[in-house]
């Protein structure tokens, strides 16, 4: 039995999509149908039932499933264990954490200052795909409450800011009340650029029972700051880190009162939270 096969078996229930499971893992939807088909040949046992309009686990699928994911864990914990000494700590990371990695990779030396640390940008999704792959040791994320595979570990809170053209009517203010905001345009970036950061900014808002008139989606964060800078009466909302690195001058950042947060997180292979786990948590706190 292949692990190459387990994992597939795992993304397809993951997904409950065969197409969106062979996104994820970079290959050809027909090769993940063959190993699916050639892992329920070798268990004996049907593992999805499939219908055009849906896939999901047989009784004998959930039962697999559980074993699936404990068995690619143990995979990951035995890459780990072939090394007497970890000397490398890949970690995944995204635009806008460069303040907080500097922090984090500066207490995490205090502690073990012989290794070394490669940092790997890519969306968040890839970021997660690639933790299950073991091929990061660790990746920060906002907003990741819970990833089927992997152990999500509460790290920091943000707080979030309005970001406005210079020539926005609350520009000069030194914060700014949803409620004044809510009547103008707020652009955000399209979903499919940071799904889990999206949902949690947008859900952060419609907590205050107020709901913003929403603008036309833009592209990415660089995107976002261009046409905002350049709307006079539009807005978007980023977290703090991200306001931090802002290098226009054509837009101002305002504290939103009373304040408003997110959730960031440090994100780790199943079965690897540990001592090392909440020491990177530690790292990586406010």
């Amino acid at each position: 039995m292949e692990l190459r096969a387990l994992r597939c078996f795992v993304t397809v229930a993951d997904e409950r999509h065969f197409g969106r499971a062979a996104e994820r893992l970079h290959v050809a939807q027909p090769a993940v149908s063959q190993q699916i088909a050639r892992l329920e040949r070798e268990l004996g046992v049907r593992l999805f039932d499939r219908s055009p309009r849906r896939v999901r686990l047989t009784a004998a699928g959930e039962r697999v499933l559980d074993a699936a994911r404990a068995t690619l864990a143990a995979a990951g914990q035995v890459r780990i264990a072939a090394t007497e000494v970890m000397t490398t700590v890949r970690i995944g990371t995204a635009p806008g954490l460069t303040a907080r990695l500097e922090r984090g990779i500066d207490a995490l030396r205090e502690r073990a200052p012989e290794f070394d640390v490669v940092l790997v940008d890519l969306p968040v999704e890839a970021r997660l795909d690639a933790l299950r792959e073991g091929e990061l040791d660790l990746a920060l994320t906002r907003g990741v409450r819970s990833v089927p595979g992997l152990t999500v570990l509460p790290a920091w809170t943000e707080r979030l800011f309005a970001v406005v053209s210079r020539h926005h009517p609350l520009a000069d203010r030194p914060a700014a009340g949803l409620a004044e905001l809510a009547g103008h345009p707020l652009r955000v970036p399209a979903p499919e650029h940071d799904p889990p950061l999206h949902d949690a900014v947008v859900s952060a808002l419609r907590d205050t029972g107020l709901c913003p008139k929403e603008g036309r989606p833009t592209g990415t964060l660089q995107d976002t700051i261009v046409e905002v800078g350049s709307e006079p009466r539009s807005w978007t909302v980023l977290p703090e880190d991200q306001v931090g690195e802002i290098r226009s001058t054509r837009v101002r950042s305002i504290p939103l009162e009373p304040a408003i947060t997110i959730a960031g997180s440090i994100v780790v292979a199943a079965g690897t939270a540990g001592a090392a786990a909440e020491c990177a948590v530690a790292a990586f706190r406010d």
